[in-house]
């Protein structure tokens, strides 16, 4: 696998040479890679881009590979943050999300991260059943206790095709309440505010000066390339994703080609992405980054979102006020252009 990622940075690298500002190593479980792996790929993005001096390189962990020997190892690579896949400090959540650590080990890398990191983020999950208001609050402080420098927290999700969604479907399971997931947002606004943490995007806060410049890129619409099975790209103006079969990403690269599929994205796309996304953050859209044709379309839709005061204008972008976060997602929906064959542009 090493190998085959090494061969596409080779073959991606000729078109994309603007220098690094991040370097994120995420999705799947790349804290099974050992130490030397990890220098072994950043020797290789070295060897085809130029890396930013500074440039934020994190790495995805969970917490039962973080033992103290993996943590003195990871102080001899690059990696300079760590993103700890938390989720819950309760055993019972853990095991009904089938996550593989528990309770200790959570603390226990929560603990070693913050003895051997000066940035870390963590992950929590909210809206499971069962959880009242004041359990999720505790979970929080425990969270802030360690003093981590991000915190992303996320709705619990019923995802289709999954052990969840066939558990609740068959009652096995307690359906789950968006009443509930709401209760929690207000809850985890309210403890990181508090807590000296600033909401920036509707799942993250952040310390002064530890925004997540990786996510950050990807909301505010930046190029970014994806290496490894599965992986996503982004050049402004088209998506590739690279194919999800391990087996074929090797083989197709061992024989100097890249497995990945290739989208244009339409003028229409680009809108509909930088409205989802913009919504999503304290930033929110810049109109000057929708394509011209749909300007107009924007400004008519948004003109009675901002009257309502469900819209702000924040220096000329357009953000959602405070109280409308939490349905960001909706909000977005709203302002979508569908074209068809009434549209008028």
């Amino acid at each position: 696998m090493i190998q085959a990622m090494k061969q596409e940075m080779a073959l991606r690298a000729p078109a994309q040479r603007a220098p690094l500002a991040t370097v994120y190593f995420g999705g799947g479980t790349p804290s099974l890679l050992s130490a030397a792996e990890i220098n072994e790929l950043m020797d290789e993005i070295h060897r085809h881009w130029q890396v930013e001096p500074g440039a934020e390189i994190t790495l995805e962990a969970n917490p039962d590979d973080l033992t103290p020997e993996y943590f003195r190892a990871l102080k001899d690579t690059s990696i300079n943050r760590l993103s700890l896949g938390i989720q819950s400090f309760d055993q019972n959540h853990l095991v009904s999300m089938n996550r593989a650590h528990n309770t200790s080990q959570a603390l226990s890398a929560l603990e070693g991260a913050a003895a051997q990191f000066s940035d870390f983020s963590l992950d929590l999950i909210y809206g499971i059943p069962g959880m009242t208001v004041e359990q999720w609050a505790e979970h929080i402080q425990r969270a802030l206790s360690f003093r981590p420098t991000h915190v992303s927290a996320y709705a619990l999700t019923q995802e289709p095709k999954t052990l969840m969604d066939h558990e609740i479907k068959k009652g096995v399971r307690p359906a789950l309440s968006e009443a509930l997931a709401a209760d929690h947002f207000d809850v985890l606004v309210q403890s990181m505010e508090q807590g000296g943490y600033a909401h920036y995007e509707i799942s993250n806060f952040a310390r002064d000066g530890f925004y997540a410049r990786n996510n950050t890129a990807y909301w505010q619409g930046k190029s970014y390339v994806g290496i490894g099975p599965s992986a996503h790209s982004f050049d402004g103006f088209s998506r590739s994703w690279n194919v999800s079969n391990n087996p074929q990403y090797i083989k197709s690269l061992s024989q100097g080609i890249t497995p990945q599929t290739v989208e244009v994205l339409s003028e229409a796309d680009r809108y509909n992405e930088l409205v989802m996304t913009g919504l999503r953050t304290i930033w929110g859209v810049d109109p000057q980054t929708i394509p011209d044709v749909l300007r107009p379309y924007f400004k008519e839709v948004t003109q009675p979102l901002l009257a309502q005061g469900v819209l702000q204008n924040k220096g000329g972008q357009l953000a959602l006020a405070p109280d409308q976060w939490f349905k960001a997602d909706g909000w977005a929906a709203a302002l979508f252009y569908v074209a068809d064959a009434s549209t008028k542009y």
